[in-house]
């Protein structure tokens, strides 16, 4: 691949709010994948495409984009129909799976194990680990690395998926180490970051993620955002 068919720009937004934002106990009776966004997620999709629309300077966009509910409608509220030019259904950018109609007083009682072990190794019961979003994640990218390869390849791709998910596709993509990693915030529902061309043809975040505990990011880790 010629570097000069790399993307422009390479958007993620994490889906708007969805019901499970809300009321954890929805778990309890509907499947993770199947829960939709509130009327509120919706308003904030809509407003997150407005912005979207402009960054893309109203160019083609390919879309990935994770077969959750809420991710995918989330893709129909930017409205960047006239857009996209293709979009894929990736189950590899789906949620961390954690288990399947959920036990609410187990999974508080995992979460709080979790926090003690670590976000990146602790593996939920009947689910996954950090580490193996990372894993399917980086299977991902070869996938993507592949498609920019194609005459058609777009200035512009957007991937629709989930916070964690997020913040592993960024760490897996600029070699972050566990340690920073375990101190990141998930984005907003609703909320992006862009990963922004640069001259050399590398890639910078348009801005950091927010950290939720102490830690001094390396030279090497600061390097990855403007």
């Amino acid at each position: 691949m010629h570097l000069s068919q790399r993307p422009m720009r390479i958007a993620l937004i994490r889906h708007g709010e969805s019901e499970a934002n809300l009321d954890k106990s929805i778990f309890e009776r509907v499947p993770d994948h199947a829960i939709p966004l509130t009327e509120h997620g919706w308003e904030q999709s809509a407003a997150a495409g407005k912005r979207l629309r402009a960054l893309f300077e109203n160019e083609p966009v390919r879309v990935y984009v994770s077969p959750y509910k809420r991710a995918l409608q989330t893709l129909d509220a930017l409205g960047l129909d006239d857009l996209i030019g293709q979009t894929r259904e990736e189950p590899r950018l789906r949620e961390q799976d954690w288990a399947n109609f959920q036990d609410t007083e187990d999974i508080e009682a995992q979460k709080a194990l979790r926090d003690d072990f670590g976000h990146f190794f602790y593996r939920f019961t009947t689910g996954e680990s950090g580490a193996d979003v990372y894993d399917r994640v980086s299977t991902f990218l070869e996938t993507m690395h592949r498609d920019f390869d194609t005459p058609d390849s777009p200035r512009n791709v957007l991937l629709v998926s989930h916070g964690l998910t997020m913040r592993l596709f960024c760490m897996r993509w600029f070699h972050w180490s566990v340690r920073f990693f375990e101190t990141l915030r998930n984005p907003d529902n609703a909320e992006t970051r862009v990963l922004l061309r640069q001259p050399d043809y590398r890639y910078k975040l348009d801005r950091p993620f927010e950290q939720w505990t102490e830690y001094e990011p390396t030279q090497r880790e600061r390097s990855a955002w403007l």
